[in-house]
C-alpha cells in the first residue's frame, strides 16, 4: 500500500526515523517539526492521505490542529501519537476528530498496520473520479455529474475492486471469487462485464494482461 502522509512531530530524531521507516515501505512523508506549516500544507495542498500528529508540538497543540482541520471539513484519517497517556488526554484526541490513538513508544510494526488499516477504510468510503464520472466506493454507485448511472449490481462491485486495486493487475481467478464466490460463471462473462466498463471509460482504460488478469489504469 502506498500514500501521502503528513507527520507533524517536534522531535526531529524520532521523526526522522519515522519518515526512514514508513518511506522505506513505499509512502511518501512530509514531514513538519510545527503546527503552523504543517496546517498550511494542509491548506494548499489536499492530497494529504493520512495524518500522523504530535499533540505537544509549537504553536498550536495536535488536538487543536486536528479539530481546526474537522471544522473546515477535512475528513482525512488521522492517528495521534504521543507521550500523553492519560484518559482524558485520550477523550480529547477522539474528541477532535482523531481516528486512531497510540501511546511513545510505539511499535513501528504496529503503526503500519495501523496507517493500513485507516487507508483501507478511507478507499472504501472515498469518491473516486474517472474522467467526467465519480465513483461511490461506499455505496457502489457511478455518478455522471450529479446523475447516478445505473450499473447492474456485479458490474458495480467488479468496478469497486478495479477501482480498489487501480494501476495494479487483479488475477482473473482472485476476480471470479469475490465477485461471484462459488458460483463462478466464468471468463466470459467477466469479458462481458469487462468491455462493457471500457465502453463507458473507454478501451484503453483497462488492460487485459493475457493469461493473468484486468489492470484499470484510467
Amino acid at each position: 500500500m502506498s500514500g501521502k502522509l503528513l507527520l507533524l512531530e517536534d522531535d526531529r530524531l524520532f521523526g526522522e526515523t519515522l519518515v526512514d521507516f514508513l518511506e522505506g515501505e513505499g509512502y511518501d512523508v512530509i514531514h513538519f517539526l510545527s503546527a503552523k506549516p504543517a496546517i498550511e500544507a494542509v491548506y494548499e495542498d489536499d492530497e494529504f492521505d493520512l495524518y500522523l500528529l504530535d499533540v505537544n508540538v509549537p504553536e498550536l497543540n495536535g488536538f487543536d490542529l486536528l479539530k481546526q482541520l474537522r471544522e473546515s471539513g477535512d475528513r482525512t484519517p488521522a492517528i495521534y501519537i504521543t507521550s500523553a497517556r492519560d484518559k482524558e488526554a485520550l477523550a480529547r484526541g477522539f474528541h477532535s476528530g482523531a481516528d486512531d490513538y497510540m501511546k511513545k513508544p510505539i511499535d513501528l510494526d504496529e503503526l503500519l498496520l495501523r496507517i493500513e488499516a485507516q487507508l483501507r477504510r478511507q478507499q472504501k468510503t472515498q469518491k473516486i473520479e474517472i474522467g467526467e464520472y465519480r465513483f461511490d466506493m461506499e455505496r457502489l454507485v457511478l455518478y455522471r455529474g450529479n446523475e447516478p448511472v445505473q450499473l447492474p449490481k456485479k458490474l458495480a462491485e467488479l468496478l469497486g475492486l478495479l477501482l480498489r486495486n487501480r494501476g495494479e493487475v487483479v488475477n482473473t481467478e482472485e476476480i471470479l471469487q469475490e465477485i461471484y464466490g462459488e458460483e463462478n460463471p466464468g471468463t466470459g462473462v467477466l469479458r462481458v462485464y469487462i468491455n462493457k466498463l471500457k465502453q463507458l471509460f473507454g478501451r484503453e482504460s483497462i488492460k487485459n494482461i493475457r493469461g493473468v488478469g484486468y489492470c484499470f489504469d484510467a
